[in-house]
């Protein structure tokens, strides 16, 4: 009966991938069929050989191109210190510069956008594996989240999911740490394990925010109840601009297969992977994390127009002699969204800020 159930909604999840290529398809002949792309926001984090955070670099030394397209700078800022517009301020990403380009934004309009939506801090969201995998290390997985939460900055934001079969949104974003804290000791484990389900409606509830937006996971095992191919829950990470990092125990080390996916996901929204031996190592993993999120970069951009509706490439790379021997670790990509609009509407439902449309 349960192999049957997952045949269904394997159709049905086939059938709305069809549809939604089938609609792409048709983007350019439809008249009120619009790509949108909001203001695309990147985690950047900057290191160097060693692993150490490059820290006091300035707007001019990131250089931002899509699609091979330089792209000018609208936002930036370091670590928890809130956004800042260089559109206002009249600064600009070096390659724009050297470009020439106005303050205008992809629009062409000259009224430069608002950003009071960009604050500081972080929404972080936590999802923790509560499936039978997770009968042995229970108490010490709960008790290295619960470590975490406490370390994290006080402008962060926290929500704490859990997941077996089902996703539980135990706690949603909040600044109320108790309530949290509460809600990780109170999980029990369980059922199988759906992590590609789970992380999915996560990483749909996330992309519902402003501002950075990460997506940490506890996983014990890998994922043997999902009807998602983690390859379409990578690709919407990318575009929504959520960065995953993903903790792991030995028992998903010793699966080629869920090692290899965690790996590939987390490189391509710009987060982590790590595979911890023991309850120590679970410590450090979430140290790391805690240490990523307080040292990266915050950089915004509108793309100029770009008649390309699929996979859009994004490069980030540092100007001058001097940093080009650090490494640059964000996203490396999205695809923009399709939108249908009624009548000369040009604006979209949600966003940072009024989006921009482009057939």
């Amino acid at each position: 009966m349960g192999a049957m159930v997952r045949k269904f909604f394997l159709s049905i999840l086939i059938l709305a991938l069809f549809l939604g290529n089938e609609t792409a398809i048709r983007a350019q002949d439809s008249p009120n069929l619009h790509v949108v792309v909001n203001l695309v926001q990147l985690n950047v984090a900057v290191t160097d050989k060693n692993g150490k955070y490059i820290t006091g670099l300035r707007p001019k030394d990131f250089a931002i191109a899509e699609d091979g397209i330089l792209e000018r700078a609208a936002t930036f800022a370091e670590g928890n210190e809130p956004a800042r517009s260089l559109i206002d301020l009249g600064e600009q990403d070096s390659g724009s510069a050297q470009a020439g380009d106005s303050a205008e934004t992809s629009s062409g309009s000259s009224s430069p956008p608002t950003f009071e939506s960009l604050v500081n801090g972080a929404n972080v969201f936590v999802l923790f594996d509560t499936s039978d995998y997770m009968y042995r290390g229970f108490v010490y997985a709960q008790d290295a989240i619960t470590e975490f939460i406490r370390s994290l900055g006080n402008a962060d934001k926290i929500a704490f999911y859990s997941y077996s079969r089902d996703l539980s949104r135990a706690a949603p974003l909040t600044s109320d740490r108790p309530q949290v804290l509460r809600a990780v000791r109170s999980t029990v484990a369980g059922d199988q394990a759906a992590l590609y389900n789970a992380l999915l409606l996560t990483l749909k509830d996330a992309a519902q925010n402003t501002g950075r937006k990460v997506v940490v996971v506890f996983s014990n095992g890998p994922d043997n109840a999902s009807v998602v191919p983690p390859e379409d829950v990578a690709e919407f990470a990318q575009s929504a601009g959520v960065s995953i990092y993903m903790i792991s125990t030995r028992e998903a080390k010793l699966e080629p297969v869920s090692s290899a996916v965690f790996d590939r996901m987390t490189a391509a929204t710009g987060g982590k992977a790590y595979f911890a031996k023991n309850w120590r190592d679970e410590n450090k993993a979430f140290a790391s994390i805690r240490d990523d999120l307080a040292h990266l970069y915050s950089l915004s951009y509108y793309p100029k127009p770009n008649t390309n509706s699929g996979w859009r490439a994004i490069t980030v790379k540092l100007v001058g002699d001097r940093l080009k021997k650090f490494k640059v670790r964000t996203r490396n990509g999205y695809r923009p969204r399709l939108s249908r609009f009624s009548g000369d509407s040009k604006t979209a439902s949600s966003g940072l800020v009024p989006a921009r449309s482009a057939r």
